[in-house]
């Protein structure tokens, strides 16, 4: 998973960076074979778990790329399982310049010089499952799979503003990095340079038909069908394995890795000796059902503990999504047992409708239904009358008016814990000075706005496809699976997954509050009934709860929060209060906070020289 970097420079004598230190940056943590290759004006560099080749010469074009790039010509595929991927992309390259992108398929990141004209083109894949940044400098470009490669040579600043957003969002959203004049391509999306000149093309862009009908048999047909073809085509020729967490997506994944593959499949699970948090349960049910060969760890804290500074290393920016640690165990546990290759089952919920959000902010709309003349003059002021807190149900009509009054995407955002707790208590005056507070909505609200859905289900699907996948649980995988030097690949982010998610009626996503209904509907009788009907979990860690009694997690912890305070981001004051809290007994809430600042402050320490 480590990927590609490279440079181009326009100057002759403008020294360029030190490829074979960017390459090595890449391979550090996973300990990939880098291959190289340096002109007198570019230079480009690949890092790879395995043998294969993934740099090449081709006449005059230089050609780099990660993951398994394919095309919607037959003619291509066909040449490149005759001549290699290389070949066929230069072939595709010359055919359509620019525009080659939109003619590829597949989970890539690719990088191609073209050594007569001194142009270089990126792209990256429909959800950024191989990212790519760049930064335009005076002498050409420079681009690479990860910051700390790109930043080799410690010349980019921290971006405030980022450090801002990573403390709202807890991930830093594309395109912007932790880096000021550091950007990342968006998913499908592609970068041209030529002659100083930078274009980015937005080549593929999600669009919904909602329209669309089709008998129900025929959906289910042609819905499967797509997913054991993507598991077929992802795990062909790889010692495979996935993740189990006992969710409809992971077992799902599971179940379809032994039927193509012939033998049972090798899955993958973590659990937690925490009350409320542990799962291993519906792994075991799912194990059994498609008779895999299974493998159970249970993660404790003193695994936390050991874990937690390797996790904010590997990140090349800061990274605040605890389950993380499952994940990267998960995955150590793999290697482990001769696993080349992990299957992730995400993209289940943002591809049909599988999150709580979605069924809530369902129930948010009705009120907009509601004539705006009655909502004025009977509901917003009968809710407004002094004394209904102390009412139970109609507080709860109160705050139901209160945030249905709120415009989407803002509403989803009301229980932000950043807002929560309050900007100004919780961030130093000086460096809140220095940002804005609402470029997050802003964000949010332009990635809303540009989705091409009238729906709601689908608008929201549309903005997870960005927030929750390409900013955080994608990176969040591909990381930890780099970590423990393990491959990964996911069959629900398929093109034709994908493009199947896409055309199904918005109906059978949502149906009324019932959560990826279709998804299921279409499933039963493959997944076990216990799966499908159980309720929705996640994979999250007892952070808070370990926090509570474990020694070495308070020193991390607790030691983290002090020295972030001493960097002029966070109010010294409110990491003193958020110790106390948490010593006091309520870790849960308060833990959140508490491993977002504490991954801040370890990246920090681990990316940043002193007085930087």
């Amino acid at each position: 998973m480590a990927g590609i970097c490279g440079w181009v420079n326009n100057e002759a004598n403008s020294p360029p960076p030190d490829l074979n230190s960017m390459a090595a940056a890449l391979a550090r943590f996973d300990g990939s074979r880098p291959q190289t290759a340096i002109k007198p004006w570019c230079g480009l560099a690949t890092a790879e778990l395995g043998t294969a080749q993934f740099l090449a010469e081709d006449g005059d074009l230089l050609l780099g790329f990660s993951g398994a790039p394919h095309f919607a010509s037959r003619d291509l595929n066909e040449l490149a399982r005759a001549r290699g991927r290389s070949v066929a992309l230069a072939e595709g390259y010359r055919l359509w310049q620019g525009d080659l992108a939109s003619h590829l398929l597949g989970q890539y990141a690719i990088s191609i010089i073209d050594q007569n004209e001194r142009a270089l083109y990126l792209a990256v894949d429909r959800f950024v499952t191989h990212p790519l940044a760049y930064a335009i400098e005076p002498s050409g470009i420079r681009f690479a799979s990860s910051l700390d490669a790109l930043n080799i040579d410690q010349r980019f600043e921290l971006s405030p503003q980022s450090i801002f957003n990573y403390v709202y969002f807890h991930i830093i959203p594309g395109p912007e990095t932790v880096y000021r004049d550091v950007r990342r391509l968006l998913a499908g999306e592609s970068l041209s340079f030529k002659q100083g000149k930078v274009t980015t093309l937005r080549y593929w862009q999600a669009e919904f038909i909602e329209n669309h009908t089709s008998p129900f048999g025929e959906l289910k047909k042609d819905f499967l069908g797509a997913l054991r073809d993507a598991v077929k085509t992802v795990s062909d020729g790889h010692n495979c394995g996935a993740f189990l967490s006992g969710g409809t997506d992971s077992s799902t994944i599971a179940g379809l890795l032994g039927e193509v593959s012939g033998a049972p499949a090798r899955t993958y699970s973590i659990g937690f000796e925490a009350a409320g948090y542990d799962e291993m349960e519906y792994a075991r049910l799912a194990a059994k059902h498609f008779k895999t060969d299974h493998h159970e760890y249970y993660v404790t804290p003193a695994d936390v503990a050991e874990a937690i500074p390797k996790i904010a290393q590997v990140y090349d920016q800061p990274f605040g999504n605890s389950s993380a640690v499952p994940t990267y165990f998960c995955a150590r546990f793999a290697k482990q047992d001769g696993v080349d290759l992990l299957l992730g089952g995400d993209g289940g919920d943002e591809l049909y409708g599988g999150n709580e959000r979605y069924a809530k902010q369902h129930v948010f709309a009705h009120y907009t239904r509601i004539p705006s003349l009655i909502r004025s003059t009977l509901i917003e002021p009968a809710v407004a009358f002094p004394g209904l807190d102390r009412i139970m149900p109609l507080r709860k009509a109160k705050s139901y008016v209160q945030q249905a009054r709120l415009p989407m995407p803002a509403r989803m955002e009301t229980y932000n814990l950043l807002d929560r707790f309050g900007v100004a208590k919780v961030l130093a005056p000086d460096f809140l000075a220095s940002v804005k507070t609402d470029t997050p909505l802003r964000h949010l609200t332009e990635v809303y706005n540009d989705v091409r859905a009238n729906t709601l289900i689908n608008r929201m699907l549309a903005l997870d496809f960005k927030l929750t996948l390409s900013d955080n649980d994608l990176p969040k995988v591909s990381r930890m699976c780099e970590l423990a030097q393990v491959n990964v690949a996911y069959p629900m982010l398929d093109d034709g997954v994908l493009d199947f998610s896409l055309r199904l009626a918005p109906g059978l996503k949502l149906k009324g509050t019932k959560l990826r209904y279709f998804f299921k509907e279409a499933l039963r009788g493959f997944l076990p009934d216990t799966i499908l009907t159980k309720s929705k979990h996640g994979f999250g860690l007892p952070f808070g709860p370990w926090l509570r009694d474990h020694a070495p997690l308070q020193q991390i912890a607790y030691g983290s929060l002090e020295q972030l305070g001493d960097r002029g981001i966070i109010r010294k004051e409110f990491t003193r209060e958020l110790i106390d809290v948490v010593r006091s007994g309520h870790s849960g809430y308060y833990g959140t906070m508490v491993w977002v600042l504490m991954m801040l402050e370890l990246w920090l320490t681990h990316h940043q020289p002193a007085g930087r």
